[in-house]
C-alpha cells in the first residue's frame, strides 16, 4: 500500500482550540497537494473553508465536540448550521453518559435524528473508546449501525488515548456491512495506517501523516 493510498484515507485534522485561520488555509491547501479525504476543522472555519477550497477538497466539521454532552437540540442547530456554511461530512460525539447509564433509545435517537439532518452526507459518530468498556462499544457498534450512520469513528483525539488496533478489530467484527470505520487519535506513523486499513478502517483521522510526507518530499 503506497502512501498515496493510504493519504486519500485521510481526514486531514486541525482542531486544536488555538488553531488559526492561516493554519487551516495550510492545511487545505495541503489536503489538496497530498489527495486527502478531507479536512476536518472547528465549526468556526467551515464557512470560511469551503469558500477557500471549493469544490477542490472536503470539509469535515465536529459536533458536540469534544465531550458530547450538549443536548440533542444543541447538537441539531449546530449540525444544520454546519452544513449550510458547506460541510461535506460531520463527525458527531455521542452523550457518552447516556451510554454508562445504559439509555440506548436516547442514543439511538440522537445518531437517528442526526443522521436525518445530514441526509446525503456523510455522519461520522464518535463514540471515544478509551472511556469505554468492550461491551460498551459492541453495544455502539450495534446502535451505529441500527441507526443507519456512515460510521463509526473510535476517538476525538483530545480524551486519554486514540484509536487502537483491538478497537478497530473489535468494530470490524462487530458492525453492520453499511457502516464503515474511522480510526482517529495518535496515528503517527505510515505503517500504523497501513494496519488501522488492513484491519477494517475506511478513514485515519489524523494530521501527522501529511506531516510526514511533506517533510519527505522536501
Amino acid at each position: 500500500m503506497t502512501h498515496t493510498e493510504i493519504l486519500s484515507k485521510v481526514d486531514h485534522t486541525l482542531l486544536t482550540q488555538s488553531a488559526t485561520w492561516d493554519e487551516i488555509k495550510t492545511i487545505c491547501d495541503d489536503a489538496i497537494k497530498y489527495g486527502t479525504a478531507s479536512v476536518c476543522i472547528p465549526p468556526s472555519y467551515v464557512k470560511k473553508a469551503h469558500e477557500y477550497v471549493g469544490d477542490s477538497m472536503s470539509v469535515c466539521t465536529v459536533i458536540g465536540f469534544p465531550n458530547g454532552y450538549s443536548t440533542l437540540e444543541t447538537k441539531v442547530f449546530e449540525t444544520k448550521n454546519a452544513l449550510e456554511n458547506g460541510a461535506d461530512e460531520i463527525d458527531m460525539v455521542i452523550n457518552i453518559g447516556a451510554l454508562k447509564d445504559k439509555d440506548y433509545d436516547y442514543i439511538l435517537n440522537e445518531i437517528k435524528t442526526l443522521k436525518e439532518v445530514c441526509g446525503s452526507h456523510i455522519l461520522k459518530v464518535i463514540i471515544e473508546t478509551c472511556l469505554l468498556t468492550d461491551e460498551e462499544k459492541i453495544t455502539m457498534c450495534k446502535l451505529v449501525t441500527e441507526a443507519g450512520a456512515d460510521y463509526i469513528k473510535t476517538s476525538t483525539g483530545f480524551s486519554t488515548s486514540g484509536a487502537t488496533f483491538d478497537d478497530v478489530k473489535l468494530f470490524a467484527e462487530n458492525v453492520g456491512p453499511d457502516v464503515k470505520i474511522k480510526a482517529a487519535g495518535g496515528i503517527s506513523s505510515f505503517d500504523d495506517g497501513k494496519t488501522f486499513i488492513n484491519l477494517g478502517a475506511s478513514r485515519l483521522g489524523t494530521s501527522r501523516l501529511v506531516k510526514i510526507e511533506k517533510t519527505q518530499s522536501k
